[in-house]
C-alpha cells in the first residue's frame, strides 16, 4: 500500500492542524496505522496509532489530551489533529501502516511509510 501524509503547513502556538494519511491503492482499513514524527537533529517519535477497525488508540504523552486520530474508511483516510499546538510538535510527520493487528508504538512493526509531511509552529 502507498501512503501519502499531506496538511502540513507553517502555524502559531496554539493553534490546530489536522494531517491526513491517505492511500491512492490498496485499502486502508486493512491496516493498523501509525503517526510518527521527526524534529530536526533528533531521532524520530512515535505519535499516535489506531487499529484497524478503529477501536483502539495509544497515544504518546507528548500529544495526549491535545491529539485526536481518527480515520474514515470509505476515504481510505486516516486523520490526525492536534490542537495547542507549541513550538515543540515542530517536525515531519510521517503515517505508516502494519497488518491488522493491535497498536504499536514500535517502527519496525510497521511495513509501509509515506513520504511524510512538515509542520513548523511557530512561537
Amino acid at each position: 500500500v502507498q501512503l501519502q501524509a499531506s496538511g502540513g503547513g507553517l502555524v502559531q502556538a496554539g493553534d490546530s492542524l489536522r494531517l491526513s494519511c491517505a492511500t491512492s491503492e490498496g485499502n486502508l482499513s486493512r491496516y493498523t496505522v501509525g503517526w510518527f514524527r521527526q524534529a530536526p537533529g533528533k531521532a524520530r517519535d512515535f505519535v499516535v496509532s489506531i487499529s484497524w477497525v478503529g477501536d483502539a488508540t495509544f497515544f504518546a504523552d507528548s500529544v495526549k489530551g491535545r491529539a485526536t486520530i481518527s480515520r474514515d474508511d470509505g476515504k481510505s483516510t486516516v486523520y490526525l489533529q492536534i490542537d495547542n499546538l507549541k513550538p515543540e510538535d515542530t517536525a515531519v510527520y510521517y503515517c505508516a501502516a502494519r497488518p491488522p493487528y493491535t497498536v504499536s508504538r514500535k517502527e519496525f512493526e510497521y511495513d509501509y511509510w509515506g513520504q511524510g509531511t512538515l509542520v513548523t509552529v511557530s512561537s
